[in-house]
């Protein structure tokens, strides 16, 4: 079996100090930190393209052996920007908007694949890790796993806040979503 371990970044600088790309705030630092020392060893360490999640990757004490764009969850027309933290039960609303099979599909398809071929890539009895973006992760997670009991997931991911899905026979089994300590979502 494999595993695969998905983060959103750390929290990064706010107001005129948060400059191009989102740069991690010094608070952020330290939670990636923390977060880090408690999630075990990777085989491969993937991010997206943006400065905020290679600092996180990096701030975990990761180097980072790729960095690849990964499409925004946030679709015209379908999910505005951080519509999920008005939903009550948003991984359950996901479900419902993947079923139409819109843009939001296609994101969720991207990621699914960015997902299977990292953990793919390592060895049996290991993990990859990757590092990413709330409204991106929540409907690639309900992607990998749909018929999950999506109602018991709770509130999307803040930041730092992760899962762990298992990998066995080709195919994602199961999810285990785990809440960074402290964090601002």
């Amino acid at each position: 079996m494999r595993w695969l371990e998905i983060r959103r970044h750390a929290p990064t600088k706010k107001g005129v100090a948060r400059g191009r790309g989102s740069h991690l705030s010094a608070s952020g630092v330290g939670l990636a930190r923390a977060v880090g020392a408690e999630l075990g060893s990777f085989e491969l360490v993937v991010t997206s393209a943006s400065p905020r999640a290679i600092e996180t990757a990096i701030a975990m004490g990761w180097a980072v052996d790729d960095a690849v764009d990964m499409p925004s969850g946030y679709v015209p027309g379908e999910v505005g920007h951080h519509d999920q933290w008005g939903w009550p039960q948003p991984y359950v609303r996901y479900a419902e908007l993947l079923a139409d099979g819109g843009g939001l599909a296609a994101v969720a398809a991207e990621h699914r694949k960015i997902w299977t071929e990292a953990v793919r890539s390592v060895p049996d009895g290991s993990g990859a890790l990757i590092v990413s973006h709330g409204g991106s992760i929540e409907p690639a997670l309900v992607s990998c796993l749909p018929d999950a009991d999506h109602a018991s997931w709770g509130t999307p991911f803040g930041h730092l806040d992760g899962v762990r899905l298992d990998f066995e026979d080709g195919r994602f089994t199961g999810a285990r979503l785990h809440r960074a300590p402290g964090a601002p979502s």
